[in-house]
């Protein structure tokens, strides 16, 4: 049998014109493989990068906020309340003497006017202290026969700063050699009038005083002026005296009925 050797030579050219166009194919596959597999790479490289990249900002904010929040607590921490230095003048006495049948010594820098309200006796006074926003309130009355009368309203009037008050304590006062007898009522806590008392002979006179201060009660606040102008009281009450009533004429007083 013959072979036709320009058939096989064909046939040769058309296998390795498809080998070379396999090959081309092949070397294409490859490349486009390469390809996907490379940009599978970098997008993997950029996903792990934004990943790490968030990971270390939101650390980053974490460790930001602890700060912040340290240093705003150290910032905004709730301070002690505190309240304004008072400059407390030196005691000095001077003796109050009027018509009324009593006298005793108040501080220089108080000053004395009658009680001016509606109702208001001859004998009803005010001791004002403008530097510390407080009024000493006095109210004298004849005595006739009621000294029990007035010594239950004293009891009642101080009693009722109980709802408000920690706590009252009394002193006894009892000086025979002026006949001046009472009793001091210091009430505690936030009540509106801090002090009270009452002085008599028994007899013949009957005076009342109740402390105040012009603000909202604030034991705190007022806790220094209250020590000061409590010692003002107690001097007023040492040097407390009856007058005779051979010495003028007293202004008239309303007895209670």
């Amino acid at each position: 049998m013959k072979i036709d050797l320009k058939f096989l030579e064909s046939r040769s050219k058309t296998q390795e014109s498809r080998n070379k166009t396999q090959e081309a194919r092949f070397k294409k596959q490859d490349k486009e493989g390469s390809f996907f597999s490379n940009a599978k790479k970098s997008w993997f490289l950029i996903l792990t990068s934004n990943i790490f990249q968030g990971s270390f900002i939101l650390l980053i904010s974490c460790f930001s906020l602890v700060s912040c929040s340290s240093d705003d607590d150290d910032t905004i921490a709730p301070k002690p309340r505190s309240y304004f230095r008072l400059s407390f003048p030196e005691k000095k006495y001077v003796t109050y003497d009027s018509v009324c049948p009593f006298t005793f010594e108040m501080p220089v820098y108080s000053h004395m006017d009658r009680d001016k309200n509606f109702g208001a006796e001859p004998c009803w006074l005010n001791l004002n202290f403008p530097t510390f926003n407080g009024t000493l309130h006095l109210s004298y009355k004849a005595v006739n026969g009621n000294i029990k009368e007035y010594l239950e309203d004293t009891y009642t009037l101080a009693s009722k700063h109980q709802i408000k008050a920690s706590g009252i304590e009394e002193q006894l006062i009892s000086r025979d050699s002026n006949k001046v007898y009472g009793l001091i009522y210091e009430i505690k806590g936030n009540a509106a009038s801090s002090i009270q008392f009452f002085l008599t002979d028994s007899t013949r006179h009957f005076i009342r005083g109740a402390l105040y201060f012009n603000a909202v009660p604030n034991t705190d606040s007022i806790a220094p002026v209250l020590e000061y102008i409590k010692k003002d009281i107690y001097q007023m009450i040492a040097t407390f005296k009856w007058k005779n009533e051979e010495s003028g004429n007293f202004p008239k007083a309303v007895h209670k009925k």
